[in-house]
């Protein structure tokens, strides 16, 4: 498994299939996503998982955690998540956050995220946010 920067446009196929692939592709093509930096997971040289994370002051925050099926249950969005959550204190950054679709809270949980209780639904999906704070 071998973790590197990778282009917005080679998140797209990953977001779609794995998280909306009842919208149509351009559902998937953030706006901002060219001011953002994406990583993918890749096994054998294949892309079977990826992340987009954008900065902003002293926060940042992750969007579109995805991973293959065939690929799933492997632990490579933990290995993903631990990667981001340590460049982002690499650059000293005070808090990650990330919007968390609401059945999926239990994994954020366990890399130290807490549950804000601030919710919202999108496209039918429920999402809670959640965060990590860096600051003692």
């Amino acid at each position: 498994m071998e973790i590197k920067p990778i282009q917005a446009s080679e998140t797209w196929q990953i977001r779609h299939e794995v998280m909306w692939p009842d919208q149509p592709f351009e559902f998937v093509q953030l706006e901002e996503d060219n001011s953002g930096f994406h990583f993918g997971v890749f096994e054998d040289h294949k892309l079977v998982s990826i992340i987009s994370c954008f900065i902003e002051g002293k926060e940042m925050q992750f969007r579109k955690l995805a991973t293959l099926s065939a690929f799933q249950g492997k632990g490579i969005a933990s290995h993903l998540l631990e990667y981001i959550l340590q460049f982002a204190k690499e650059r000293d950054l005070e808090k990650v956050w990330c919007n968390a679709r609401t059945n999926k809270k239990s994994f954020y949980e366990k890399f130290g995220m807490k549950d804000t209780f601030k919710t919202f639904t999108k496209a039918g999906q429920e999402y809670t946010i959640m965060e990590i704070n860096f600051l003692k």
